[in-house]
């Protein structure tokens, strides 16, 4: 993108200079999931959260009608700088935007969600490819047969991102992941995609089919899109989050959510 600064690349994403998917974007630096309801729904889902943090790690929460993620990007503006975003009435996908300046109002809550996004660059740091990345797609993302725990209106069920990993490498890779618990953590699953109620690996429900070459084993994490799915179960009259794979770039260092 020929920019600096992580503050540089999200006035990029305002101007509309970046409106593709985020992976391999600002390296170093984490990425988040975001949801943004009205203050009424703000409890229940904080709840759903605690209760299913694989899938719904929260590392930043805005209060109502406050823009700027105190802890996550303190001089952000959550409205404009996000690649794209998703509006959700009453559980139906009404539309896809740029920005939401004309539906944000006081009586909103943000909540930033740790995203899978956050521990790639340590995997290619450490030898391990990260295939989506090699070919400029999005992360293939995949609705599951595994139920969340339900909290209050919210109930749904996982979704999971895929990376294909070479066998000889896929401890290294549960390994490293381990490490980033709040951006999902070690792998769920690794094998056999029926397990998890997955009939076909090329027909994903979000981001881009994945390519699987010789060798390598499909390893499935946990996935910041999980709450898209509870919120279309719960209805409410109006959610925002960001497309899946659009993500918000945070202030926070990669390296600041790794666990020893």
């Amino acid at each position: 993108m020929g920019v600096a600064t992580v503050q540089d690349i999200r006035a990029a994403i305002e101007r509309g200079e970046w409106r593709k998917p985020t992976s391999g974007l600002a390296a170093g630096y984490t990425q988040a999931n975001v949801v943004i309801l009205p203050k009424q729904y703000a409890f229940d889902f904080l709840l759903f959260c605690g209760r299913n943090d694989r899938p719904c790690p929260v590392i930043d929460v805005c209060e109502a009608g406050v823009t700027a993620p105190p802890i996550a990007g303190p001089s952000a503006d959550i409205r404009t700088q996000i690649p794209r975003y998703r509006i959700y009435r009453h559980g139906e996908l009404e539309r896809e935007s740029e920005h939401i300046r004309d539906l944000y109002t006081a009586d909103m809550v943000t909540f930033l969600l740790g995203c899978s996004f956050t521990f790639e660059q340590d995997l290619l740091d450490s030898g391990v490819p990260v295939r989506h990345i090699e070919l400029d797609r999005n992360v293939p993302m995949y609705i599951t047969n595994r139920e969340c725990r339900p909290a209050g209106i919210f109930s749904g069920p996982m979704v999971v991102s895929m990376r294909p990993i070479p066998a000889a490498l896929v401890a290294k890779a549960t390994a490293i992941t381990a490490r980033y618990r709040r951006a999902h953590g070690a792998p769920i699953h690794v094998g056999d995609p029926a397990a998890l109620g997955i009939k076909d690996l090329q027909r994903v429900d979000f981001g881009d089919a994945p390519e699987i070459r010789a060798g390598e084993a499909p390893v499935f994490w946990a996935c910041g899109v999980t709450p898209q799915m509870a919120l279309q179960r719960a209805k409410p009259d109006l959610v925002i989050t960001h497309a899946p794979g659009y993500m918000f770039i945070t202030d926070i260092r990669d390296k600041d959510l790794a666990e020893a």
